[in-house]
């Protein structure tokens, strides 16, 4: 397996549409940058949910997932599942996110996820962020909208754990779903895994890459 880094890493952001849409995409990857490089910048901005208990549970649980990070979450308050109706409202907020920040790494929905509105904050912020690398991350759910991803960030079996205790521990108003247990999380963790020849990994969809392979 070709292994690319991403060089020096100092800042990143990650986006969700909704408050857990960034644990259950990219948690173990925020664990595994968090241990490596203590102080880390996180710029974290999530569309819905502000002023909620869903806002209280996601601020508890990325403070979980970003120890020793220097977090900094915004919520917002713009209804679920209605995000296309309010798109001056959510480009403005990456816009204003973009103006605040100049990350090394942003992790975000895939553009082709099925649901509305993570697909819709995806594509803004490929355009907001032209010279970046994005990566996509992927969200289990019963529209089975699972693809070929082209890019693995192999993850250990601590944080593989790690990430689904977090996961359950720290957002109560989920456990309803269906599809929300640890089963799902490490079932996934561990097909991503197998198909990047490890154990565990989190999957992402790349946009567009730039290689720098010398002359």
């Amino acid at each position: 397996m070709i292994r690319l880094g991403a060089g020096r890493l100092e800042r990143i952001v990650a986006v969700g549409a909704h408050c857990d849409d960034i644990a259950i995409g990219a948690g173990g990857t925020l664990l595994t940058l968090c241990a490596a490089r203590p102080g880390l910048r996180v710029d974290a901005l999530v569309l819905s949910g502000g002023g909620s208990e869903r806002e209280r549970e996601e601020r508890a649980a990325l403070a979980a997932f970003c120890p020793g990070a220097d977090l900094r979450l915004t919520v917002l308050k713009l209804p679920d599942g209605r995000m296309p109706g309010y798109w001056e409202e959510v480009k403005s907020a990456v816009e204003e996110l973009r103006a605040g920040t100049e990350p090394d790494l942003i992790l975000s929905p895939r553009t082709d996820d099925a649901h509305q509105d993570h697909s819709g904050l995806a594509r803004l912020m490929t355009t907001a962020y032209r010279d970046h690398l994005v990566l996509g991350y992927e969200i289990v759910k019963w529209d089975g909208d699972l693809g070929r991803p082209v890019a693995y960030q192999p993850l250990t079996p601590q944080t593989a754990e790690r990430k689904a205790a977090l996961l359950e521990a720290h957002y109560a108003s989920q456990r309803h779903r269906p599809w929300y247990d640890r089963e799902a999380f490490l079932g996934l963790a561990r097909i991503r895994g197998i198909e990047s020849h490890t154990r565990y990994a989190e999957a992402f969809a790349v946009t567009k890459l730039t290689l720098d392979l010398g002359e």
